[in-house]
């Protein structure tokens, strides 16, 4: 992986001179990790992965789904991401099509029972838009509240950016805040860096922000993986600072941050494949595909920590 220069090295390295755990995961000590990912087009539901040391990965219920989809007319659960908010729940969004205008929610407190799925209609005020595609969601300490976002294409907009290709699609990032899940902020305008932009993945670090995304240009065709950063959860956020994959298409960006050191998980979609790339300074990254190892047919998903009491739990209620 090519070095970036001293003046960006110097952007970025002034955010993040010390790596402390982010403030929604547990301590490193007690740490195991989760892996939430969906198989085929989303339509089996939400699938989930253990690991010991983030690198190699086992399937949980003999690579059964956990939770098969209700929400929405499409009924598919794809890019399922997984946090854990301040008071222990768990809360889950995902894609339920690959063309309507809401995404799903639905929360659980160990992992295995889950509330009732909610069609959360986030684009629905918006008749040009055209999906909703990988929501996440992410807690902000400060304004103890959280931020839901997702791309979306909406037609018309950004022409210096549309292409033909890929039917027309030209996405940004939109968002909603919450405090509850019952009640949301109206839909603003995350992130607009001047091309089509899919698949953030933002994680707080020492009261910054740092997203990672996918750069989705086809003409030419980029397909790669960059760092933005920001020091409010919503924005406004940086121009790309460093490209973090190599050559080769990459998306759906979800990360770990293990003694000092980021893993950044990626899938590997023309591969049917699961990648991955490590840094101790955001800057430099190296590639480590090559000693990670997960099940068959994981696709786009959420990496986390979890206390080994519920990693625990769940090997023997699913195993």
């Amino acid at each position: 992986m090519k070095k970036v220069n001293l003046l960006i090295y110097s952007i970025i390295a002034g955010f993040f001179l010390l790596f402390n755990s982010c403030s929604q995961q547990p301590s490193d000590e007690v740490n195991k990790y989760l892996f939430s990912y969906f198989k085929g087009n989303g339509e089996s539901g939400l699938h989930l992965a253990w690991s010991e040391d983030g690198l190699i990965w086992h399937e949980l219920n003999n690579g059964q789904p956990i939770l098969e989809p209700t929400a929405g007319e499409d009924k598919l659960m794809r890019d399922p991401c997984i946090i854990q908010g301040p008071d222990g729940r768990y809360h889950m969004v995902w894609t339920v099509s690959w063309n309507e205008r809401g995404i799903g929610y639905a929360w659980s407190e160990d992992l295995i029972n889950w509330s009732e799925q909610q069609y959360i209609p986030v684009m629905e005020h918006e008749p040009n838009a055209r999906n909703t595609w990988a929501p996440e969601v992410t807690y902000d300490e400060k304004n103890d509240e959280f931020m839901i976002y997702w791309a979306t294409t909406i037609t018309g907009l950004y022409p210096e950016t549309f292409s033909e290709l890929e039917d027309g699609l030209n996405h940004r990032m939109y968002y909603v805040t919450t405090k509850d899940f019952k009640e949301f902020s109206e839909t603003k305008l995350l992130y607009e860096p001047g091309f089509s932009v899919i698949d953030s993945h933002i994680v707080p670090h020492n009261g910054e922000f740092i997203m990672f995304f996918k750069d989705e240009t086809i003409e030419p065709p980029a397909k790669s993986l960059h760092i933005a950063t920001s020091k409010n959860l919503t924005g406004p956020y940086s121009q790309p600072l460093v490209q973090i994959t190599g050559d080769y298409w990459a998306e759906g960006p979800t990360s770990l941050y293990i003694d000092g050191t980021w893993i950044v998980y990626f899938d590997k979609y023309i591969e049917w494949t699961i990648g991955a790339v490590k840094s101790t300074d955001l800057v430099n990254w190296e590639e480590i595909s090559h000693k990670i190892s997960f099940p068959s047919e994981v696709r786009h998903g959420t990496a986390l920590k979890i206390e080994k009491d519920v990693l625990n739990n769940l090997k023997q209620q699913l195993n």
